[in-house]
């Protein structure tokens, strides 16, 4: 008796800095969304892809939902992570153990207006002091709407995640996987080596340059055994430019060093990473600019 083939598409929501993109790689057991202490470090719509025996799950991590719109940018954000809702066969509706925000009624709000079923995750259950402290809120969340399961997890420790990951297998629809049993995630190499090098960039400019840098690939080419990178750091304003760069371009320097690290162990190539820093006049509000950046197009 031949076993019928699975596949469907889960959409992981959430408000910013709740822990979309910790939940996915954990999931799928490779890093594939950089992660960050800042919100909104994911611009983009990611895929991950794990099959398990005859089922494909599509993960997709999206940008998380928030309310201020004030520039091009977040309107893209969510667009995007609303859009995903709107398609996915089932919702993660990721939430945290220790708070409920004003960002997470919003999200609330529209997960539970779509068509797909409702997985709520409680994540950082690590965070609670005891942990009969969630049963009264799984209870509380019943109260507030039918999901179709609630699971408390930790995605940082992985903890309960066989257990999502098997509900989640048995409520994938029938039909042919997607993509290759092997492939994990839909983004090439040009665009993982673009967003190592734009988490350490984040990790090292945190309080001073939140949201207004990013990074484009101009080039990635093989010399011998060398694979040469060159990527151009994009900010807002001139005076973001000696941030990036650092005293004697110490802070640029330890950014490359990091990113190179992690890209060799990516590609498992010998790197040489050359990195600019340029101005691009408020981009993170200019569509043109956007577009220009790789964005809007998705």
């Amino acid at each position: 008796m031949s076993t019928v083939s699975k596949c469907g598409y889960v959409a992981i929501v959430g408000r910013p800095n709740v822990g979309k993109s910790t939940l996915l790689n954990a999931l799928i057991g490779k890093k594939i969304s950089i992660i960050s202490p800042k919100p909104q470090t994911t611009r983009n719509q990611i895929l991950g892809i794990k099959t398990v025996g005859e089922t494909q799950i599509v993960y997709i991590d999206t940008p998380g939902i928030h309310d201020a719109q004030k520039r091009m940018m977040n309107r893209y954000m969510n667009r995007l992570a609303n859009a995903v809702i709107l398609d996915a066969d089932v919702i993660v509706f990721i939430v945290e153990a220790t708070r409920w925000l004003e960002d997470d009624e919003l999200v609330f709000k529209k997960v539970t207006e779509a068509n797909a079923p409702v997985i709520l995750v409680i994540n950082k259950i690590d965070k609670l002091g005891d942990k009969k402290e969630i049963l009264p809120l799984i209870e509380k969340f019943k109260q507030k709407y039918d999901f179709a399961h609630i699971i408390p997890i930790s995605a940082r420790r992985h903890e309960n995640l066989d257990s999502l990951e098997e509900t989640l297998v048995s409520m994938m629809p029938d039909g042919p996987h997607l993509f290759p049993d092997e492939q994990f995630t839909d983004k090439n190499e040009r665009f993982q080596v673009g967003e190592i090098i734009r988490e350490k960039l984040i990790r090292a400019t945190e309080q001073e340059l939140p949201y207004s840098t990013t990074v484009v690939i101009e080039s990635m080419k093989e010399e011998g055994k060398l694979l040469e990178i060159s990527a151009i750091i994009w900010v807002e304003r001139e005076g973001q430019k000696p941030i990036v760069i650092g005293k004697d371009g110490e802070r640029l320097k330890g950014i490359g060093t990091a990113a190179r690290k992690e890209i060799v162990k990516l590609l498992g190539k010998k790197v040489f990473l050359r990195l600019w820093v340029k101005v691009k006049s408020d981009w993170t509000d200019d569509e043109q600019a956007l577009g220009s950046l790789g964005f809007l197009n998705e």
